[in-house]
C-alpha cells in the first residue's frame, strides 16, 4: 500500500457519514476526485474546483465513493446543466462542466494514455496533437435516439433514458443532446400507447409489448425514420394507422417501421423488421457521399462531427490517386467510401454480414466501382489474404471498437508494412497500448487530433497517423 494513501480504517471513516471535500481531478468516466485527510474519494456530478459537502456511499482499503450533497463553492467551470434530469440520467455525465472545459479534459484523456501507456513523451505528444475539434453548438446533435419504454412508480407510461448503471427510466422526452423533431415523435407515439391501451415491457417479467422508440434523422436530407421495437409482433399494436396517420404529419416523415425483439436479452433490436409505411430506410450525407440507412444500419450519430473525423483521416492518409488501401472494421463503409474518393483501390473488411451488405449498396448509390468487401473478422482476413495475394497496402485505415485491434492484426499490418497506418479511436486506452507495439521499430508517431463526437459524455473520439521510419 502507498503509505501517502490512508486507510479509511485509521480515519474511521463509516458508510452515510458526510464529509468535505475539494475536487482536484477528474476520472475518465467522468468522476470528480477528492481527498478526505489523503484518502480519495470519487463523487459524481462534480467540477475540479468544486468546494462540496459528499455523502459516503461505498468504502474500499485505500479508496471510497460518494453523493454528492451540497456544493458550497462553485468550480469556474461549473454551468447549470440545460436539462433537468441530467444528475439523473446515465447519458450525459458532463453537463455541468462548460464546454471549453469539457474539450480540455478530452485532450488531456487522449494526452495522458499516450505517455502513460504508449510510452511516449510529453513534450513529443504535445508537438504531435493537434487542437481539438470542437462544435460550434454542441446540442441537438444526434441523428439516432433509443426510448426505452415502461412504468414510473406511480405506474404512469413514460419513456426517456436509463439511469447510470441501471435500467430504471429517467422519464425524459425532449433531451438536449437528440434531434429537436425526436421530443414531438415519443409523445405522439405515448399517446397513442395511452389512447389504444398498448402495453410497456416489462423486462422483469418479459410482458408487455413496446420495448423501445428508435428515431434516426438524415440531418442534410431531412428524412426520418421512427421504428418501434416490440416483444411480439405488428399486429399486435392496435390501430397502429392512427399512429401511422399521426406521424406522418410530421416534415420529413420517410419510414415507419416495427421492429420484433422477443428474446430475453439487454440488446435492443431483433432481426426481423417489417415495414409499416413509407421506404425500408431513409438517405442521409456524409460530405458528399450518400448511405442508405436501415434500422439495424450502423451509422455515425453525429454526422457534423462524422464529417470532421473522417476528413481528418482522409488528409492524414495523403492519398494521391495511386494507392491500395485496407479500411479495416469498415461497418457500412463510411469510411471507405471517404478513402474511394481519392484511392486507386480500397478494400473493407467488417465481421457483421449485414453491415458488408449495406456497405455494397452505399458503394452502388455512389457509383464506386474502386471498393471490395469482404465479411469477416479483420485479423483474420487480412492475414489471409496478405497470404493469398502478397498485396502490399500503401495505405491501413483502422477504425477497432473498444478493445482495440488483435494482436494478431497488428503483427499482419507490421509484416504488410504500408508507407502510412491512420487510426480512428473510441478508447483512448486501447489506442495508446496499439500504438506502443506499432512504434516500437516500424513506425513513428506523426500527428494526433481528438475530435468531440459525443458532447457532454465522457466519450472520446480520436484520429492519428503513422509514417513508416524508411519513408
Amino acid at each position: 500500500m502507498n503509505n501517502k494513501v490512508k486507510s479509511e480504517q485509521k480515519l474511521n471513516l463509516k458508510k452515510n457519514q458526510e464529509i468535505s471535500l475539494t475536487i482536484e481531478d477528474f476520472t475518465k468516466e467522468g468522476e470528480g476526485l477528492g481527498k478526505y485527510q489523503g484518502f480519495p474519494f470519487f463523487v459524481k456530478d462534480t467540477v475540479i474546483g468544486d468546494e462540496v459537502r459528499v455523502s459516503i456511499t461505498k468504502l474500499k482499503k485505500n479508496y471510497g465513493y460518494a453523493r454528492l450533497v451540497e456544493i458550497v463553492t462553485p468550480s469556474k467551470d461549473r454551468v447549470t446543466p440545460p436539462c433537468p434530469v441530467a444528475r439523473q440520467c446515465g447519458g450525459c455525465k458532463l453537463q455541468q462542466i462548460s464546454y471549453e472545459k469539457q474539450l480540455s479534459f478530452k485532450k488531456s484523456l487522449v494526452e495522458g494514455c499516450l505517455m502513460r501507456i504508449g510510452g511516449f513523451g510529453k513534450e513529443d505528444i504535445e508537438q504531435k496533437m493537434e487542437p481539438v475539434y470542437g462544435m460550434e453548438e454542441p446540442w441537438h446533435y444526434r441523428n439516432k435516439a433509443q426510448f426505452p419504454v415502461g412504468y414510473d412508480k406511480g405506474g404512469n407510461l413514460v419513456a426517456g433514458f436509463y439511469a447510470g448503471r441501471t435500467h430504471s427510466i429517467v422519464a425524459n422526452t425532449n433531451c438536449a443532446i437528440q434531434a429537436e423533431v425526436t421530443h414531438p415523435i415519443v409523445e405522439k407515439v405515448l399517446t397513442y400507447m395511452k389512447e389504444n391501451k398498448i402495453s410497456a415491457y416489462d423486462e422483469k417479467n418479459h410482458s408487455g409489448l413496446v420495448r423501445h422508440i428508435l428515431t434516426r434523422i438524415g440531418f442534410t436530407t431531412g428524412e426520418i425514420m421512427v421504428c418501434l421495437i416490440v416483444n411480439g409482433t405488428k399486429k399486435q399494436l392496435k390501430h397502429i394507422d392512427k399512429l401511422v396517420d399521426d406521424l406522418k404529419t410530421i416534415e420529413g416523415m420517410t419510414s415507419i417501421i416495427v421492429n420484433t425483439n422477443t428474446d430475453k436479452t439487454n440488446k435492443i433490436l431483433g432481426l426481423r423488421c417489417e415495414t409499416v409505411w413509407g421506404q425500408d430506410y431513409i438517405e442521409d450525407y456524409i460530405g458528399n457521399i450518400k448511405y442508405q440507412i436501415g434500422p439495424l444500419s450502423f451509422y455515425q450519430v453525429n454526422p457534423q462531427q462524422t464529417k470532421v473525423l473522417y476528413s481528418k483521416a482522409l488528409e492524414y492518409a495523403e492519398l494521391k490517386g495511386q494507392e491500395l488501401v485496407w479500411d479495416l472494421y469498415c461497418g457500412i463503409g463510411t469510411i471507405s467510401l471517404f478513402l474511394a474518393q481519392k484511392a486507386k483501390q480500397v478494400y473493407g473488411v467488417e465481421i457483421i454480414k449485414e453491415a458488408i451488405g449495406d456497405a455494397k449498396r452505399n458503394a452502388a448509390l455512389n457509383h464506386m466501382d474502386n471498393v471490395e468487401f469482404f465479411v469477416g473478422k479483420a485479423e483474420e482476413v487480412v492475414p489471409a489474404q496478405y497470404e493469398k495475394t502478397g498485396i502490399h497496402p500503401d495505405v491501413i485505415v483502422v477504425d477497432p471498437p473498444r478493445k482495440g485491434c488483435d494482436a494478431m492484426l497488428l503483427n499482419t499490418m507490421l509484416d504488410m508494412a504500408p508507407k502510412r497506418i491512420v487510426y480512428v479511436s473510441c478508447d483512448p486506452a486501447t489506442l495508446a497500448r496499439d500504438l506502443k507495439i506499432l512504434c516500437e521499430e516500424k513506425y513513428t508517431l506523426e500527428k494526433v487530433s481528438v475530435v468531440d463526437q459525443f458532447s457532454h459524455s465522457v466519450h472520446v473520439e480520436s484520429v492519428c497517423v503513422l509514417k513508416r521510419v524508411d519513408e
